[in-house]
């Protein structure tokens, strides 16, 4: 019995089992096993066969952005109308084959896209190259799903099945729980808040189910036991993603109004070219990126340069930036802009920068 069946067999099991308090733990086993199959179907094989073409590609620019759809929804022309990079673009499915990636330039940031292939049902399994395509999109800093909006629902739930069986979490934080492994003294379990999801027996099943039986746990939060589950694995990804339905000009005003309106949602329309503005905005704003322009002593700001940093980013993170030696030489920094209580403010090191703030660093 192969690692496909062993899955689909407990994913009947779990589907006709009911759902209630006497069943919770037998449920909580099945999920932990679901997952740990789900862990090695990813898991390359031992076997040395002949290496498989990869088609990742080399990272650039500020931030990456995946795009990941069904076959025929827009992506190879959502791509061709945002950067210089024109991608084939056909009215048959997979015309693209590998990924191919463009630079959207906006607000002096270099946006990396990644037009991927289609991926189809059955992908996490290694379907239609979908393996190789959920692994770049796992290195992407945002995700931007193209969904028809002629046929969006079905797609999307598709969509998130499979990205979720690979161990992408799609707007979501990682779960507030403290796990360490020990070498003994058996397993610790606490929690700072009332739990209705999990117990101490359920938690104990999980870790003998994994082979660990000496562990420090610690709830921080009403957790699931399918997210006690993510942190015992750790190898998931919790990335924020944008849904954007593309074809909204063969829909009708309410179904348009409708999706809009949905959270992380985006309407455009890449044949009339529809509120591709608005999706560039959002995008920034998933991005979490902000521009910091560097000033010299006695001279005006350099606005024409901008330094594109993450949100939350301090001064430190800008002189590293910069160059890596100008950290260990600095005396103080003066910065104008929404970060300070007043302009200039003289500011150390662990100050925290925001958007379009000016800078002008002092050495020692």
């Amino acid at each position: 019995m192969g690692i496909l069946e062993k899955i689909s067999e407990i994913e009947k099991e779990i589907s006709r089992t009911q759902k209630n308090k006497a069943t919770e733990y037998h449920l909580g086993l099945l999920k932990a096993k679901l997952a740990k199959y789900r862990a090695q179907l990813l898991e390359p094989s031992k076997s040395g066969g002949t290496k498989g073409e990869g088609f990742d590609v080399m990272k650039s620019g500020d931030a990456r952005v995946a795009l990941i759809g069904f076959p025929s929804v827009g992506k190879s022309t959502f791509l061709s109308l945002m950067t210089s990079t024109a991608s084939e673009a056909a009215s048959y499915e997979f015309t693209t084959l590998t990924c191919i990636p463009g630079v959207i330039e906006y607000k002096g940031a270099n946006i990396q896209l990644l037009d991927l292939p289609g991926i189809i049902e059955g992908a996490a399994q290694g379907k239609g190259r979908g393996r190789q395509v959920i692994a770049v999109a796992r290195t992407a800093d945002v995700v931007i799903m193209m969904l028809d909006a002629t046929k969006g629902d079905v797609q999307r739930s598709l969509l998130e099945k499979e990205l979720e069986s690979v161990g992408i979490r799609l707007n979501m934080s990682k779960p507030n729980i403290y796990f360490k492994p020990k070498k003994g003294g058996g397993i610790s379990y606490n929690s700072t808040v009332p739990l209705t999801q999990c117990s101490e027996k359920l938690v104990q099943l999980i870790l003998h189910e994994y082979k660990i039986f000496n562990a420090e746990v610690l709830f921080r939060e009403d957790c699931s036991p399918d997210e006690f589950i993510d942190v015992i694995v750790g190898n998931r990804v919790y990335m924020p993603c944008l849904y954007v339905y593309n074809k909204v000009d063969q829909i009708s005003m309410e179904e348009v109004d409708r999706l809009a309106r949905r959270p992380n949602s985006v309407v455009i329309s890449c044949g009339m070219k529809l509120n591709l503005d608005y999706l560039l905005e959002m995008l920034w704003e998933y991005l979490a990126l902000i521009c910091i322009y560097t000033k010299r002593r006695g001279e005006r700001p350099d606005f024409s340069d901008a330094i594109i940093m993450r949100r939350g980013a301090s001064v430190e993170h800008v002189c590293h930036r910069i160059h890596r030696t100008l950290a260990s030489q600095f005396k103080y920094a003066l910065v104008w802009g929404t970060s300070t209580k007043y302009s200039p403010q003289r500011v150390g090191l662990t100050h925290i920068m925001e958007h379009e703030d000016v800078i002008q660093i002092v050495k020692k």
